[in-house]
């Protein structure tokens, strides 16, 4: 039954092969900043080309992303400042107390991200450094994976990030992550019996649902979904992406999501940081 059902998707897939991308010629330009969305594929790639997800969406979302105005993820970038002036936990200290002005502080960390962190020996997503800064310099209780606090802070300090190229480190002891999200990533699990890689290397560009399948690339995240109506963080599109082939999901900031994470960033170097970005 599994492969029946994984092969009914694939044929899905496969008939709508010749289905075009949303406009291949587009360019992303915002406030007059041009964000490189295409890249020729290192040799080691599996990739013929590397390309941003805002190549796959319709010319309306594309546009909505041009302008900052109209862009409903900003608003919780604008959020995001709020709180980082705002005092909080037992220290009455806010993140601009300690960090000072996040547009110098915080440029390049979302670009970076996850990295290794050599003080608790493990890899780290970005939530996970601003949880760690509130319990152990704010004294505050950490935010939930998926709140709107979570989510607007994330957008503002990627947002310090934005334009700059994604480069993550993979070698040291990141190397050991990095391999086991290439696993993961290409690990067949769920009822429908699929990996991320039947979906967003197989048949990227293809048709489903009434969309674009993407390459699955991380640079825009968080990212506001009109689906969603809202923001959602990476880890939020990797349990839709398991429950869509009816997998059971990791948990945000699980091991596995983080390491699947690293590895999906580093599939994506070179590409802009479009932090906040807009998708369908």
């Amino acid at each position: 039954m599994k492969k029946l059902l994984a092969m009914g998707v694939i044929g899905l897939l496969a008939a709508t092969a010749n289905a075009a991308l949303a406009d291949e010629d587009a360019e992303l330009v915002i406030e007059g900043q041009a964000f490189v969305t295409k890249l020729d594929a290192p040799a080691d790639s599996p990739l013929s080309e590397i390309l941003s997800g805002w190549r796959f969406r319709n010319d309306e979302t594309q546009e909505l992303q041009t302008d900052d105005f109209e862009n409903p993820a900003m608003i919780f970038a604008e959020y995001g400042e709020e709180l980082w002036e705002t005092a909080d936990g037992e220290t009455g200290k806010s993140c601009a107390d300690c960090h000072g002005d996040a547009a110098e502080s915080m440029k390049g960390l979302r670009a970076s991200m996850p990295k290794w962190h050599e003080g608790k020996k493990t890899l780290f997503a970005l939530e996970d450094h601003i949880n760690l800064s509130r319990e152990e310099h704010q004294k505050a209780k950490p935010w939930k994976w998926e709140s709107q606090e979570m989510l607007a802070m994330t957008s503002y300090i990627g947002l310090q990030s934005r334009g700059m190229p994604v480069k993550v480190k993979t070698d040291g002891p990141a190397a050991e992550w990095w391999k086991r999200g290439e696993e993961l990533y290409y690990t067949r699990v769920g009822q429908l019996d699929m990996s991320c890689a039947h979906c967003h290397e197989n048949n990227y560009g293809n048709m489903i649902r009434a969309d674009h399948l993407s390459q699955g690339q991380t640079n825009g995240f968080p990212v506001y979904r009109l689906k969603w109506q809202g923001m959602g963080s990476i880890h939020r599109r990797f349990k839709g992406c398991m429950d869509n082939i009816r997998a059971t999901p990791y948990k945000r900031g699980s091991d596995e999501f983080t390491a699947l994470e690293l590895y999906l960033a580093s599939r994506g170097e070179g590409l802009s940081v479009e932090t906040p970005a807009l998708r369908n």
